[in-house]
């Protein structure tokens, strides 16, 4: 009786998604009905003045609503950036799967390995790809799951743990990005409103970031090792990977694979080093710092970055497969590019309801009326020193649920963060690192987040049981990492700012 109830609850989550986008129009149209909207503060960048906007729900239950719904689902899903990532993305690491690189390379690389370097490693690199945006969901979720199927291991362990690491890492840049560029220029205009001659280091926060990349990646290991490694089990592969002595042909086909892949990286990384002959082609080199030269939006790099990935995939896959002899002709070539494509619908069909209520939500302004109503409690709140630390962390990660954006997100709350803290004798630095933390902790639990998708789709490909893996069932599995990372994070804060220890180069947590 207890296993029917529980078949008949277990959502499938597209079927999830679609209750989401009811549910999201119905509230709207309550909300709007009730005049609910909120007051947000944006900064003249000129006269540094104050400006009201009144940021109010709007319905989608209604006539105007069913056309945006009608008239924009294509477009949105079409749109959608993870949708276009992942199957170019597919068809490089259909190659290297098909050929057979992808299980020469993580058996020789994993063999004598323990586990729990393995998974180290893998939480390491997950924590510290936030530095390549987006695109490292892509790469990672797929890769995880690769290495820990032929690691012996399950995948969808590795799903899990590498999701937890880029999530709980998407906040904690050791290198400035893209992303920091552009909460820098809106911390730097709401400092300026208290001190107009206020500067900003872009390696401000370089200690303090290298120090939670580690801790975070050590605790992700071992909550895996000690708790979610066992609640996730067993696994039966779909098909048997027969253990095989590497052969001198696999041998061959390694080194012609990483002899190609180590040329196209040379000739990748020429072309965004500024200053050589012929250099810097991939560059935007109408912006001023190299960071936003390499990730700004008018940038190669930025534009075509999937594209670099996939076909470095392809070359390393298709040059192991000439030397292994696992491809003979251009048919085999043709089925690898196909071959991570196989079956791949129900995902597309997951990514097209997805999009569509990530979209509706957006539309319905429902988000920002929370995180403007969040800044508003902030700008009230009496508590100085660690009490007003530890509030804004708590406001961030719950405002980080309803819009997982960095940037959108933080030019709400900043007007008002800013100057509060440094009213309080706390650097808009470190107010910037408080916010980052906050928003790490829970980026892994909202589905809002385009990319949480990507990983619900990679954990049902590896899914062997009857029922799929549903939205909550994905997030259950996040909460115990979400749960470590708070608090370790919430240390390094506190601890930081008790001994006053510098955030980095030209950077502290006191004025």
């Amino acid at each position: 009786m207890n296993q029917k109830r529980k078949t008949k609850m277990n959502f499938h989550p597209i079927m999830s998604f679609i209750i989401f986008i009811g549910i999201i129009i119905v509230l709207s149209g309550i909300l709007q009905f009730l005049s609910i909207g909120q007051t947000s503060y944006t900064i003249n960048p000129t006269s540094l003045e104050y400006s009201q906007n009144l940021i109010n729900v709007e319905s989608l239950f209604n006539l105007t609503g069913i056309r945006y719904i009608f008239s924009s689902t294509v477009a949105n899903f079409m749109n959608f950036a993870p949708l276009s990532s992942l199957i170019i993305i597919l068809i490089g690491f259909g190659v290297m799967e098909r050929s057979g690189f992808l299980k020469t390379f993580i058996t020789l690389i994993t063999k004598k390995m323990k586990k729990n370097t393995m998974t180290f490693i893998l939480v390491f690199l997950s924590v510290i790809a936030s530095v390549f945006g987006d695109i490292s969901y892509i790469v990672m979720l797929p890769l995880s799951a690769a290495v820990f199927k032929y690691g012996k291991r399950n995948p969808l362990l590795g799903t899990i743990v590498s999701f937890a690491g880029l999530t709980c890492g998407s906040g904690l840049s050791m290198i400035f990005t893209s992303v920091d560029s552009s909460l820098l220029t809106e911390t730097l205009l709401s400092a300026r409103v208290i001190d107009n001659g206020y500067r900003l280091a872009t390696i401000s926060s370089i200690f303090i970031m290298l120090i939670a990349v580690i801790a975070v990646s050590l605790v992700i290991t071992w909550i895996t090792e000690k708790y979610v490694a066992n609640k996730i089990g067993s696994y039966e592969l779909k098909e048997e990977i027969e253990e095989e002595p590497i052969k001198r042909k696999q041998i061959r086909g390694l080194l012609f694979s990483l002899f190609a892949g180590l040329i196209y990286l040379i000739i990748f990384l020429y072309n965004i080093i500024p200053g050589l002959p012929f250099s810097g082609a991939l560059l935007d080199n109408t912006q001023g710092f190299y960071i936003d030269k390499l990730f700004s939006y008018n940038s190669f790099f930025q534009t075509g970055f999937v594209f670099v990935v996939t076909i470095f995939f392809i070359i390393i896959g298709l040059f192991y497969g000439i030397g292994a002899k696992t491809i003979k002709s251009n048919k085999d070539i043709v089925d690898s590019l196909g071959h991570s494509l196989d079956g791949i619908g129900v995902s597309l069909v997951l990514i097209l309801f997805a999009s569509l209520f990530i979209s509706l939500f957006k539309k319905t302004n429902i988000g920002n009326v929370v995180v403007a109503f969040l800044a508003n409690v902030l700008s009230n709140v009496p508590f100085r020193g660690i009490p007003l630390i530890l509030f804004f962390f708590v406001i961030t990660l719950i405002a980080n649920i309803f819009i997982p954006t960095s940037i959108t997100k933080w030019s709400i709350l900043a007007p008002v963060a800013v100057p509060i803290f440094m009213n309080a004798g706390i650097t808009p630095e470190f107010t910037q690192v408080i916010y980052r933390f906050g928003e790490s902790v829970t980026m892994g639990l909202t589905p809002l987040m385009a990319y949480f998708v990507i990983y619900l789709a990679t954990l049902n490909n590896h899914n062997t049981k009857e029922n799929p893996i549903g939205i909550v069932e994905a997030i259950k599995y996040q909460i115990p990492y979400s749960i470590v990372t708070f608090l370790v994070l919430v240390a390094i804060i506190i601890l930081w700012y008790l001994i006053g220890l510098p955030l980095g180069i030209n950077g502290s947590t006191v004025l």
